[in-house]
């Protein structure tokens, strides 16, 4: 029963995406694209660009019109309230020369194109709407807690971008789909809480060069009903906010267990996105949700309910420890071995296989010949990331047995560790 460890390959479609693959040649599903380091990278004609747009800048805000005119006459110092005035965190003044400045003010410019007046529309646009909006105090507001429950920041994906994620399935509570639709009031509370979510996700980032300036929304629309009406409604109005307010904020927008139905809805209503918008967004089948996070996210980062290994509150494993992986061509049997030459150790592994449909079998084969192998878990049709461990009483092999029964090829991620402890029996989660 020899090991056999794979490195990733190509993934395999199956016969049924041809719906799938009609709303990714409309934009509605992206392939994983380059997140070009425009710093780093900076062209000639993109330094004039952005010398010239901190000029712009720097004019406006000392010159008291980078809100417009109409906001001048609010503010009683507007010189002095206005030379503080910052997004995201980070001042726009560029003669303060905070290290994240240019980092924010090149994110407006790449989304148009680097033409210099677009970028300065784009930002005192922005910059109004945030001031009636008082998006600045926004972190600061209170929302009932079924709202609040709905959203939380949990790891980051292979570039190091926090992974932020919106439980809109929490929606199926048919009490809690009234609560919060029920008048136009909650509709407009829910978006606020979104917008508020998005600044608490930005909140995360540096603005650093050379580190994480964008993040990754995962929206989980699983078991969501006849919210998704409504849902709808509230994520066209937050996908313009974002387009026109958040520009480069978002990497990806990953919306799992999406009905076939709204892959054609998206191609007819969405058009007033951007191409550029377009491409982050990245729409997934509930047959394909965990196969595509894997694309951004590693087995360690992503959460067991998505088929990942990361569990809340880990005693036993943390994303830094080693995860291997192995593939298997369809219609045939494979194994694992975890070797453990000392007695008196418990070995503890995870593993998880995507896409399922698989028959798994745990057992301890001892070295010695004359000992009985011990059956730590019967086979049976894998549903879920498991994770078991066995305290070893004489050297040998914990083997894991993998039958796949379809004929396309599977992935397993999985992990391991020893540690002396005293003797834990049926210890299996």
């Amino acid at each position: 029963m020899p090991e056999k460890r794979v490195f990733l390959s190509e993934f395999i479609e199956d016969s049924s995406n041809d719906l799938e693959s009609e709303a990714e040649s409309l934009g509605l599903i992206a392939q994983e694209d380059e997140d070009v380091d425009y710093m780093e990278e900076m062209k000639p004609a993109w330094r004039i660009a952005l010398l010239e747009f901190r000029c712009r800048v720097e004019d406006a805000i000392l010159g008291n019109y980078i809100l417009g005119k109409s906001f001048s006459d609010r503010i009683e110092k507007p010189n002095e309230n206005l030379s503080d005035i910052s997004l995201w965190g980070v001042p726009l003044l560029p003669s303060k020369g905070h290290i994240g400045t240019d980092l924010v003010l090149m994110k407006f410019l790449k989304v148009k194109d680097f033409k210099v007046a677009d970028a300065f529309e784009n930002l005192k646009k922005t910059l109004k709407w945030r001031w009636e909006m008082e998006i600045e105090g926004i972190l600061r507001e209170r929302f009932s807690p079924d709202l609040e429950d709905l959203g939380y920041i949990n790891g980051t994906d292979k570039g190091g971008r926090p992974l932020c994620y919106c439980l809109y399935g929490n929606f199926k509570d048919r009490e809690l789909y009234k609560k919060i639709f029920g008048t136009e009031e909650n509709c407009e509370a829910l978006l606020r809480w979104r917008i508020q979510f998005m600044e608490k996700c930005i909140r995360t980032l540096t603005f650093k060069p050379g580190e994480p300036d964008s993040i990754v929304q995962i929206i989980d629309l699983k078991n969501i009903g006849p919210a998704i009406k409504h849902v709808r409604s509230i994520a066209r109005r937050w996908l313009f906010l974002v387009q026109e307010h958040y520009p480069g904020i978002i990497f990806k927008c990953i919306t799992i267990y999406v009905p076939l139905w709204v892959f054609a809805f998206h191609a007819l209503h969405l058009k007033f996105l951007t191409q550029r918008t377009k491409r982050k967004l990245v729409l997934v089948r509930p047959t394909r949700v965990t196969e595509t996070l894997l694309k951004f996210i590693g087995p360690e980062s992503l959460l067991i309910q998505y088929g990942g290994l990361k569990r809340d509150n880990d005693d036993e494993f943390s994303e830094d420890d080693k995860v291997l992986e192995q593939n298997f061509k369809g219609g045939s049997t494979d194994f694992i071995e975890i070797y453990v030459a000392q007695a008196g150790e418990t070995v503890i592994w995870d593993a998880s296989v995507v896409g399922n449909e698989v028959s798994y079998k745990e057992e301890f084969v001892p070295d010695d010949e004359c000992s009985y192998d011990v059956l730590l878990r019967k086979e049976k049709r894998l549903m879920k990331s498991v994770r078991n461990s066995f305290h070893i009483r004489e050297p040998g092999k914990i083997v894991i047995t993998i039958e796949n029964r379809t004929y396309r090829r599977k992935r397993i991620y999985y992990r391991f560790k020893t540690k002396p402890t005293v003797p834990v029996y049926g210890s299996s989660k």
